[in-house]
């Protein structure tokens, strides 16, 4: 019997520690990262709680040293997924069933080995596999992700507790019911964080996951499936599918139970997605819900009443910080000619005193980009600029592979507002400049808007209010999270819910309950007293 009724959960973020030399985290944390640097993991596919090793194997590197291989994982082909699918839908009504509080107290727990004594080893896996910092990794794959999994319970009540009116002699009421099926979980390399909360947010609301990591990560997802283990979550309930995305996805797609996607990665990808579930739609039992944040060609605009150190800093840390492999990332800059050689003259410095290299050295501000496939295309664009007569790299521009995945902090300035660097995604530590006249301000605006077909994050760094209002206004659909004297990346979960729209996603704002009610079909029930 369950007769308790919890209207509130409270949700606090988790505190960011400093890793000050020879305080205990740092010692901690060094030691994990030895011990996994000195170990090889073998990392299988785990369907309904059982491993399976295939055979077909991909490696664990570290970016930022290519040559070192700490790990290998099976991969998952058509038979494996099939398996987990049918794995998930055994599980479905023993977990769907499970009163509410239950779930949201396995992933409660899982927030608090994140935060305790798993939170070395999650913090060295996201560096050494993704080339973090220890400051990157500890606000990712700690703060964030334990903040994912609290905050995903704080939700839950208050969507439960929405209830319909009930007039005179008629009790209306609404059950929150799971989806019918089964969610397919596709998380990118880049967040520890958004790792976990794809398969574990629809999890919470009672679904059941097919979850497939990027494989560039997949040891951190793998740590991740091991912390949830050892928080109480049940056999089946998510099914670790690493493996070639074609061969999953193909296999995912077709199958009439599919009920969701929960997607973080590229909007080509998440097209191709979308248009095989048209394609197949007439073949499901429902229409799957698809949930996704795809790409960004994030901006951000200086009015010449801009605090100048303000925004030179905004500038450098949203576009270099974690080697601009952010959704998130200032990408694109549109500079007021008036303060432009004030600002040049401080970025240069600051990107000139960035340290890029190992990751373990603690003054290390940048590693290296994730793997060689990013590295050459970064470098494309790069080299681009170079040979380009509409163009100017201002700093840096040097790449190099020959140990690890390394791109120097790049600065570009463009004579031309449409240039390739300010309107292809790059994912990388590219910054692309474009100086307006001061008397041109609405003009840029009007040219931010309708340059790039993403709308995910933007920033402007001003004083004048009513060039802040204006700019408001004018970039409303330009951007799902803007930033007002602030650089255009950090979002906090249950401060800023994250997502864009246009090419950028659907907008669900992950760490909301937004997001939540994706996984969610409401059963409204009417009762007549009166009869």
């Amino acid at each position: 019997m369950n007769n308790i009724v919890i209207e509130k959960i409270d949700f606090v973020n988790e505190a960011v520690l400093k890793y000050e030399e020879g305080s205990p985290e740092r010692i901690e944390l060094e030691k994990e990262l030895k011990n996994m640097k000195n170990s090889f993991i073998d990392i299988p596919v785990i369907i309904g709680g059982k491993e399976i090793r295939t055979g077909n194997k991909g490696t664990c590197i570290l970016p930022h040293n290519k040559n070192m291989v700490i790990g290998e994982f099976h991969k998952a082909s058509e038979k494996e997924v099939e398996l987990a699918i049918n794995e998930a839908l055994k599980a479905k009504e023993k977990w769907e069933r499970m009163h509410w509080q239950s779930r949201a107290a396995i992933f409660l727990r899982a927030a608090e080995l994140v935060a305790g004594s798993w939170r070395a080893k999650i913090n060295a896996a996201t560096m050494l596999i993704q080339s973090k910092t220890y400051k990157q990794a500890e606000i990712d794959s700690a703060c964030e992700l334990a903040d994912f999994f609290r905050n995903n319970a704080a939700c839950l009540p208050q969507i439960y507790a929405e209830q319909p009116i009930s007039p005179d002699k008629v009790w209306n009421k609404t059950e929150y019911r799971p989806l019918e099926g089964f969610i397919y979980a596709v998380s990118p390399f880049n967040f520890t964080s958004i790792a976990g909360n794809l398969p574990c947010a629809p999890a919470i609301a009672g679904n059941v996951i097919v979850w497939k990591p990027a494989s560039a990560a997949v040891y951190t997802a793998y740590v991740i499936y091991q912390l949830l283990k050892e928080a109480g979550l049940p056999e089946g309930v998510i099914n670790f599918i690493p493996g070639d995305a074609s061969e999953v996805s193909d296999a995912v797609l077709r199958d009439k139970h599919l009920c969701g996607i929960h997607f973080t990665g590229s909007t080509r990808v998440f097209q191709d997605m979308w248009g095989t579930i048209g394609n197949n739609i007439k073949n499901y039992r429902t229409f799957p819900r698809l949930v996704g944040e795809t790409g960004g060609k994030d901006f951000v605009i200086v009015h010449n009443s801009a605090n100048i150190q303000s925004a030179s800093r905004g500038l450098v840390d949203g576009a270099f910080e974690y080697q601009g492999q952010k959704c998130s990332a200032a990408s694109r800059a549109y500079i007021a000619r008036s303060v432009w050689p004030e600002i040049k003259e401080i970025i240069i410095g600051k990107a000139a005193g960035i340290k890029v290299g190992d990751i373990e050295e603690i003054d290390t501000f940048m590693g290296a980009v994730i793997d060689q496939k990013s590295f050459d295309k970064i470098k494309g664009y790069i080299d681009y600029a170079k040979n380009s007569n509409d163009a100017e790299i201002i700093f840096g521009g040097n790449c190099d592979d020959s140990k690890g995945y390394f791109v120097e902090p790049t600065i570009i300035l463009a004579k031309d507002p449409h240039f390739k660097t300010m309107e292809e995604e790059i994912f990388g530590p590219v910054l692309t400049i474009y100086i307006y006249d001061d008397n041109k301000f609405d003009e840029t605006l009007a040219l931010i808007d309708n340059t790039s077909g993403y709308a995910l994050t933007g920033a402007i760094f001003a004083r004048d209010r009513y060039a802040i209002d204006k700019a408001e206004k004018a970039l409303v659909n330009a951007a799902g999270n803007f930033y007002i004297n602030d650089r255009p990346t950090g979002a906090v979960v249950g401060q800023q819910p994250f997502g864009g729209s246009r090419l950028s996603g659907t907008n669900d704002k992950a760490g909301s309950k937004f997001n939540l009610m994706r996984w969610i079909s409401p059963r409204v029930t009417k009762e007549t007293l009166s009869n």
